[in-house]
């Protein structure tokens, strides 16, 4: 059965798409806010900010180039400045200089104590986690606290709505790099099979040998999988980009890929893996031999 489509309301709060955003989402009672860091102090006299919640700070590593996040829970103190008194204590922190924006989700009717927000902290920490997409800063694992089972059920509705959302605000955080494009073929109204591919690049590099990698294509781009194989050397035959990727990409002394890495081509996918120029339209090939050239020809004649 197909998904269906959800109503999603986006309010900017400053009047532009690069300042403070309000996000709700039909029959949901959580409020999701994204708040660049230099716009924080304009949050001061907002209530809905004071209350509790699970926020995220975002960034981008120095190093690497990676995005970076640290997810973080508040709850309602004395003086009623529960979400918005823990952002501003970490824009004061120097260790926490890293971060440009804010993502907070609270509710519409201050409805999540502090069993929910332990379990939720908890929770979207360890799918930022297993996506491999940030670096998640958090130094320990936040406890899940108890929960009763009604109550658990509750919290994992309010993180299905909260994975769309966060998708929504430029983050997707929770989803894999590696997941592959879904080719689906209606039968009927309510049935459909669907069809995802492998492709897989094996080249011979003179004083290399053979190199081999897995790798999927997505609906952002091209990505190379861990465990795939790279040639340690490459050459002036590749842009200045791909050799800068080469250099700070996460591979073993055996020259494996220990992440997935997302390219906005399969030549450059290609070309990452071989250290040399590559068509990845033709590199690429199922274990049956067909390239992704043919592939993608063949689905656009369906």
């Amino acid at each position: 059965m197909a998904a269906r489509g959800k109503n999603i309301q986006l309010f900017l709060m400053d009047g532009e798409a690069s300042g403070r955003i309000k996000c709700t989402l039909a029959n949901w009672t959580g409020v999701a806010f994204k708040i660049p860091r230099t716009e924080l102090d304009k949050c001061k006299d907002r209530d809905d900010l004071k209350q509790s919640g699970v926020y995220f700070l975002f960034g981008t590593s120095d190093e690497t180039g990676k995005g970076v996040v640290y997810i973080g829970q508040a709850g309602t103190r004395k003086n009623g400045e529960g979400i918005l008194n823990r952002l501003q204590e970490h824009k004061r922190n120097p260790e926490k200089d890293y971060w440009t924006e804010a993502i907070v989700f609270t509710t519409s009717n201050n409805s999540l104590g502090a069993t929910e927000i332990s379990y939720l902290e908890n929770r979207f920490c360890n799918m930022a986690i297993e996506a491999k997409r940030y670096d998640v800063k958090n130094g320990n694992d936040p406890t899940p606290g108890n929960i009763t089972e009604e109550k658990e059920s509750e919290m994992e509705e309010f993180i299905d709505y909260a994975k769309v959302i966060m998708g929504t605000l430029g983050h997707k955080l929770f989803e894999p790099l590696s997941k592959p494009v879904v080719k689906t073929q209606d039968f009927s109204a309510d049935d459909a099979v669907q069809e995802s591919v492998s492709l897989h690049l094996e080249r011979t590099i003179k004083n290399v040998g053979k190199v081999e990698a897995d790798g999927a294509q997505t609906a952002e781009g091209f990505v190379v999988l861990q465990g795939s194989h790279v040639s340690p050397i490459d050459d002036d035959t590749i842009p200045a980009v791909i050799k800068n990727r080469r250099r700070k990409a996460q591979i073993d002394e055996n020259n494996i890929l220990q992440e997935d890495l997302l390219f906005t081509s399969p030549s450059y996918a290609a070309m990452f893996v071989i250290g040399k120029s590559a068509n990845g339209l033709t590199s690429w090939k199922t274990s049956d031999g067909q390239t992704l050239k043919s592939l993608e020809a063949a689905s656009g004649e369906t």
